[in-house]
């Protein structure tokens, strides 16, 4: 199986998740729409954490998520949610074992 994930979990400022949603549907929701190596992303709000926004991202292989990082707005985008985010964000690559109807 050639396919690398990446999970993200961002922990906002309190109140200001919505505020670094809209920025990250400014920068990246297109962008994702056309990402070829993307075979799957998921943008959501964790239900048991008002402020924290997890990301899921499963690509073809270790390229796609470089790819990603590598945009020309994705600068931007970093500074614009800085201030909006409590710290660190926690970033996790994972190599999947098995994916629901993948035949690799």
């Amino acid at each position: 199986m050639n396919r690398k994930a990446l999970y993200i979990r961002h922990k906002a400022q309190p109140g200001k998740r919505d505020e670094v949603k809209r920025i990250w549907e400014k920068y990246a929701r297109a962008y994702i729409d056309k990402a070829d190596g993307q075979i799957a992303y998921v943008y959501g709000f964790d239900d048991n954490d008002p402020d924290a926004i997890v990301a899921y991202q499963l690509y073809t292989g270790e390229a796609g998520s470089d790819d990603f990082v590598n945009q020309p707005w994705f600068k931007d985008y970093e500074e614009e949610t800085a201030a909006l985010l409590a710290g660190p964000s926690e970033f996790r690559t994972i190599t999947p074992q098995w994916i629901k109807g993948d035949a690799a």
